[in-house]
């Protein structure tokens, strides 16, 4: 299994996707900067999501809300 890593500051992806849109490949930059081309393929379609262009997931906004009401409706089943 993969050793863990926090997670990326929201600025360092979103600088990793802009470099992926201006020509440079995922592998490349793996090769250069820590993170994995997948996980350079992963933020590329994440942001297509959140930008419209891609229909096949949750946008980031979606993902939030859906893991704040499953967090409420976990707590409403502790109180009931």
């Amino acid at each position: 299994m993969g050793k863990h890593h926090n997670p990326y500051a929201p600025e360092f992806r979103a600088q990793m996707v802009e470099l992926v849109k201006a020509g440079r490949s995922p592998e490349e930059l793996a090769r250069e900067f820590e993170p994995t081309a997948q996980t350079i393929y992963n933020w590329v379609a994440q942001s297509d999501r959140d930008s419209g262009k891609r229909h096949d997931g949750l946008t980031t906004a979606e993902r939030e809300e859906l893991t704040r009401l499953r967090r409420e409706n976990r707590q409403l089943r502790l109180e009931r």
